[in-house]
């Protein structure tokens, strides 16, 4: 009875210690599923890992458990009722992550990671935070697809991936976040290709989507013609892609307050917008077959009878037989007067050849390019124009066109270029030139009596010079991250007209006057080969200035002796500049000459080299070495060696200039910052 007894009580015992472990394991269980747990879990262990990439960032570096998670970075968490967590007695056990990560009504609600230096991909956890309203990772370098786990979210609102490294298709699964709240989704600026995929609903309209940015990537195919089922819309841009096709009628039925579709290959006749507020910014540089207002009008494109229209072929094709005589006729004679080959050069302005084609009538010959397509020689004319820069070769004029576009246009000196039938070539040469650092030409006019007129794009940039060197209150902030990106650019654009082109290009005139910057900090090169159009003796005056400015390389002495490594010296002065935050050359105020070289190797003599830079330069750079800071400096040095053999190519410097990056790139993109509103580069 007593080995009974004492089995039994180890028996109950047992069976104690089982449910004990139950209970145990069971509660422990329902803590790792709580909602704050999961949340904190994914974060700690997926989502900070992919975004950071391989190298720690230092905002991230406060999702730790050592810290309060009030105090994460870039997060915001909201409890059931509604209220935000926030820090309020910090030595409150309440607010330890122990106890908030037991708290099954705490949830994260946003996660803002905007211009942060994340250098990582878009970790697929991300859809499986499930209360996050808001994902804000735009101006980035996240590289990577944009994982179709993301339409999985129940919650998401708000989506920014904008100027980052995206590209891939965009998931057929992100139109499930029209079963939500989806009210913005921005993905401007990546690498996004392929056609638009329509969502799996058939009808779905996407009823509190309110703004849709797809514009600058690379997706392709007809217009998606499912997006004006989205009534709720009010802005929607699919601007610089490579859209083909017609533009639906039915997108008028959209409300929309902004609307862009410029620069893709769109055609036909655009839907009547007649009663909206849309100018020809919204659909210029499509494909030149692209009519109606706010563009050219569709003549000849009513509806004529097949025997109208082959009375009017036959009678094209006879007078064209007539007009063939008679031009034949008239340059042999013209040949026989005068010798003058310039005007057969002009005829010789293929659509293949530069990109666009040409036109001319009695006033002159204009030739068009890539972009320029849309300009009449009427056009041009007829440009209501003001004066914006005065130099030794030429001026520049910003001009209106009469259907309200703006153009630049540059106005070369009269007696200042080469005989037209050598400056031809190099016009179409320049013609073809594309990337995104370099201002591109659209179009060429040539006059009967020999005036010049080159024509771009009228850029609301302002020149790097003004950015460096104006005085005025509430300055734009030139902090190191964003002193980088643009020199970045810089070194981009010239090592694209160096290495990236079939004919190489020298720059000839690198300085900051000649670098336009807009609000997000992007550079771009103008006035690039320019010197190629001028006699000897202007182009040699551009060699003078560049000596009285401070870009002129030791041993450039004739324009024509301009070569890759002259423009590598010019880069060399310009980078000091935009460290150093002085004016190269003569100082318009006492005459003084300012070597910058000379300045640098003096500081370092003196072992004073960080007092040397711009101060704005060193706000927020917690270590000069790691933020790329010193290494910049040697960098321009290199580029600014007295013997041309030891410097660097651009290619060269691209590199050294990638691989050096700022370690903290926050604020590189925040246009109304001014000097006054902020010390930190976060």
């Amino acid at each position: 009875m007593a080995v009974f007894l004492k089995l039994f009580s180890l028996y109950i015992t047992f069976l104690f210690f089982l449910f004990f472990i139950f209970t145990s394991s069971s509660h422990i269980f329902t803590q790792s599923l709580s909602p704050s747990s999961i949340d904190v879990e994914l974060l700690l262990s997926k989502i900070k890992a992919s975004l950071q990439g391989n190298t720690e960032n230092l905002l991230l570096s406060s999702w730790n458990t050592s810290v309060p998670l009030c105090q994460w970075r870039g997060l915001k968490w909201v409890f059931t009722n509604g209220s935000p967590l926030v820090c309020n007695d910090l030595s409150s056990p309440q607010w330890t992550n122990l106890s908030l990560s037991k708290d099954p009504s705490l949830h994260l609600l946003s996660l803002e990671l905007p211009s942060a230096g994340l250098s990582g991909t878009l970790p697929r956890e991300l859809g499986e935070l499930s209360n996050l309203q808001s994902l804000y990772l735009g101006v980035n370098t996240l590289s990577g697809i944009i994982p179709l786990e993301l339409g999985y979210s129940s919650s998401l609102t708000d989506i920014d991936l904008g100027n980052n490294l995206l590209n891939g298709s965009l998931p057929t699964s992100i139109w499930n976040l029209c079963d939500g709240r989806l009210v913005s989704l921005r993905v401007h600026g990546n690498s996004l290709s392929g056609s638009l995929p329509e969502p799996a609903l058939p009808n779905a309209t996407c009823k509190n989507l309110q703004f849709l940015d797809f514009g600058h990537n690379m997706f392709s195919g007809n217009f998606p013609q499912f997006i004006t089922r989205f009534h709720a819309l009010i802005e929607l841009d699919l601007g610089n892609n490579m859209f083909s096709g017609s533009i639906p009628e039915s997108v008028t039925e959209l409300y929309l307050e902004k609307l862009n579709l410029s620069h893709n290959n769109f055609s036909g006749v655009l839907p009547n917008f007649a009663q909206s507020k849309f100018g020809v910014e919204v659909f210029e540089g499509n494909n030149p077959g692209l009519c109606g207002a706010p563009l050219r009008s569709c003549k000849g494109r009513s509806g004529l009878s097949s025997g109208a229209i082959a009375g009017i072929v036959i009678g094209l094709m006879a007078g064209a037989v007539v007009s063939a005589s008679l031009f034949i006729g008239y340059v042999q004679g013209k040949k026989r007067k005068n010798r003058d080959e310039e005007d057969d050069e002009l005829e010789e302005g293929d659509d293949d050849e530069n990109g666009g084609g040409s036109r001319g009538v009695g006033e002159g010959k204009l030739i068009l390019f890539q972009g320029g397509e849309h300009l009449t020689l009427e056009d041009v004319l007829n440009a209501t124009g003001q004066v914006m820069e005065k130099t030794s070769y030429g001026t520049v004029y910003k001009a209106k066109l009469a259907d309200g576009g703006t153009i630049a246009l540059r106005l070369l000196r009269e007696g200042s270029c080469k005989d037209r039938s050598l400056c031809l070539p190099v016009i179409k040469q320049l013609g073809r030139v594309r990337h995104e650092n370099l201002i591109p030409l659209r179009a060429f006019y040539q006059g009967k009596r020999g005036e010049k007129l080159l024509i771009y794009d009228y850029l609301h940039n302002r020149s790097l010079h003004d950015l460096l060197h104006e005085s005025r209150a509430g300055k734009t902030v030139l902090n190191w991250a964003r002193r980088h990106k643009i020199a970045l650019a810089i070194a981009r654009g010239l090592a694209y007209l160096h290495t990236g082109l079939e004919t190489p290009i020298t720059h000839g005139n690198v300085r900051s006057k000649n670098v336009l910057v807009d609000e997000f900090f992007v550079a771009r090169l103008t006035e690039f080969g320019l010197d190629k159009l001028m006699i000897p003796s202007v182009a040699d005056e551009m060699v003078a200035l560049a000596k009285t400015d401070g870009y002129k390389a030791p041993e450039l002495q004739k324009m024509k002796k301009c070569n890759s490594r002259t423009d590598v010296y010019a880069f060399g002065i310009l980078l000091l500049e935009i460290l150093l935050g002085k004016r190269p050359g003569k100082n318009g105020r006492n005459g003084e000459f300012v070597d910058l070289p000379s300045l640098v190797k003096v500081a370092v003599l003196e072992e004073t080299t960080m007092e040397v830079f711009d101060v704005e330069v060193l706000k927020g750079i917690r270590s000069p070495m790691e933020d790329g800071l010193v290494q910049a400096l040697k960098l321009a040095m290199g580029c600014c060696a007295p013997v041309a053999s030891v410097r660097p190519t651009m290619d060269e410097v691209v590199k050294q200039l990638e691989e050096n990056r700022p370690r903290n790139r926050s604020a590189l993109y925040s246009p109304t910052e001014t000097r006054s509103e902020i010390d930190t580069p976060f």
